[in-house]
Formats: C-alpha cells, structure tokens, sequence
C-alpha cells in the first residue's frame, strides 16, 4: 500500500497533559515506512504508516508503549461514543474503570451503573472504587422472587441454552433497567479486553502450547463476544437502551493484536494477567485496588452465575 498525505494537518501524539503535536508534510509513504518529522513545537517525533483495514494510518513510535495503549483507547472510545450523556457498565474491576476513567476525562457525561443481588461482590466493590474516581454511581439489587421469571424471559429472547450468554444477557438486562430509570440511553462497556489482553483463566492453558494458540483463542473469544453482544442488546432494547463496546471495534482489535503475547500473560502461572492495561490503568490514575485486582467474571461477581444453577435445579 502506497499513501500520498499531502500538505495535510496531522493529530500524531497526545501525552497525559493532553498536549497535542501538529504540523504539515508532504510525500508519498509505503505501509512499514518509517519517518522523522520536526512538529511545530520543535520536537522530533518517529512515525511509521500501517496498513489496517486497507486504510493509511500513521502509528506515533515516539510514544511508549503505554502512551500508545492510552492514545488508543481514547480514540476507541471517542469513534464508537457518540452522545456525550452515558453510562458505564461498572464492576469496580481494572476494565471497568480503565474505560469510566477515559470517559471522564474525555469530558462524557458519566453515570457508573452496577448491578448484583444483595451484598454480592460487584455491588460492594464498585462502591469503594466509584468514591475514589469521584463519579456518579447508580445501584440496582436484583430481587431473587422475579429473578426466575426474568431469566426465563431472556432465554425466550436470545433462544440458546449457553449458560454464559444467558448470564451475561440476564446482567445487561439489568443494567438496561437501571439506565433506563436514569434517564439514559447509552451504555458503554469495556467488553472485549479480557478476549484481547489474555484476561480469562483459559489463556493460561493456552500459553503451554505456545503464542500461537493463544492467538487462536484470542480469535475464538472475540468471534463468541461479538455474536453475544447481538443477544444482548436484542435484549436491552426492551429499555431502548444501546450496549456500546468500543474495545470491539476494528481498529482497536487491529492494534491490540500486535501487542506481544508477553505483555499480556507471563506464563501458565500468571494469575493476574492484562499487563498492559494494569500498567495503563495505573499510570493513568485509576485506583491500585482496581488496577491490581484479579478478574472476577460478570456473572460470579453479581451472584447471577450462582443463583442461575440454583434456579435451573429447582425448575
């Protein structure tokens, strides 16, 4: 591929003090090309064109690997994210607030939305970590006696007795309910971080047989994600509520692909996995007891998982 900017004004870096490098170039480059520009601040910034999707796109190697991710995960956020009123799907976890953190200070309009029976995990440590990001948070307790009801309705719904999907369109539903009655129609969520960063316990066998398998399972678990994320917001719209998921976009997986495997996951052993993201999220400001937290899935941490196969049992 072969791509002609010419005398065009380029965003190529933005730092956390949200200071931006701009200047005017001219000249035909090749995909794998790489360059040096002075911007108009006088400093020397490497670049190199990619080729993604069959499209141009200038990646700035003068940023870390951090300062990368970071720019990344804004611009996911700020082509999926339309309206600026939303809320945020929030359990409290690294990925949660990664992205509550990101929306906040891409000047959204923020309400954090939790969901979980009473005195589940999700509900308790959300409460903790949404005081420490100084965000507004909502709370709804799933009631056990209409619980049986609703999952049944869902399975109606999405028609499939995948107990995953079904736990995890049971979750949103709630947190449509609870968007609703906030008067929001927008929900972003961080899904598609534990597919691309390794954050499943399953990457942990994948890695004994090497980076290959891993990349194949990276694969099959955003090829699963993203069927779901169609169940699931056939099942939001009950509320008029859309389920966003800018870390499934196209240009974000493209990018997070090439992230080395080692960055990721450091062997079977790893318990804590993501690395990348913890080390963004903790640059970034969001609280260490979020970014250090091991991943507990949606469904255990509500208790949605437990009272599910409980409710299976007894019908």
């Amino acid at each position: 591929m072969v791509c002609h900017i010419l005398d065009g004004l380029l965003e190529c870096g933005q730092n956390q003090s949200q200071t931006l490098h701009l200047f005017w170039f001219s000249r035909f480059l090749k995909a794998g090309e790489q360059f040096r520009r002075l911007s108009v601040n006088f400093q020397f910034l490497d670049f190199q064109l990619h080729n993604i999707n069959n499209k141009c796109r200038l990646v700035d190697n003068s940023l870390n690997n951090t300062d990368q991710l970071l720019l990344e995960v804004q611009n996911a956020v700020k082509s999926t994210v339309a309206g600026k009123k939303i809320g945020i799907a929030f359990s409290g976890g690294v990925d949660s607030a990664l992205i509550a953190k990101t929306c906040k200070n891409l000047s959204y309009e923020i309400t954090l939305l939790t969901i979980g029976f009473p005195g589940s995990h999700d509900i308790e440590f959300s409460k903790i970590v949404s005081k420490q990001l100084d965000i507004p948070h909502e709370i709804l307790e799933i009631q056990s006696d209409s619980f049986i009801e609703t999952a049944e309705k869902i399975k109606n719904i999405i028609k499939t007795d995948n107990l995953s999907w079904n736990e995890n369109c049971i979750a949103f539903y709630y947190v449509a309910k609870l968007a609703k009655a906030n008067d929001l129609t927008t929900v972003v969520t961080a899904n598609g971080i534990d597919e691309l960063f390794c954050g499943y316990n399953s990457y942990r066998e994948a890695i004994e047989d090497g980076e290959d398998r891993v990349m194949d399972m990276i694969d099959e678990k955003l090829k699963n994600e993203n069927k779901m994320m169609i169940a699931v917001n056939n099942v939001t719209a009950e509320f008029d509520v859309k389920i966003i998921q800018p870390f499934l976009s196209a240009n974000f997986i493209d990018y997070a692909k090439k992230i080395p495997i080692s960055e990721k996951i450091h062997g079977p052993d790893d318990m804590k996995r993501k690395h990348a993201i913890r080390a963004l999220a903790m640059d970034y400001g969001v609280p260490e007891i979020s970014a250090q937290k091991q991943k507990k899935a949606l469904q255990y941490g509500t208790q949605i998982h437990k009272s599910l196969l409980k409710s299976r049992k007894t019908s």
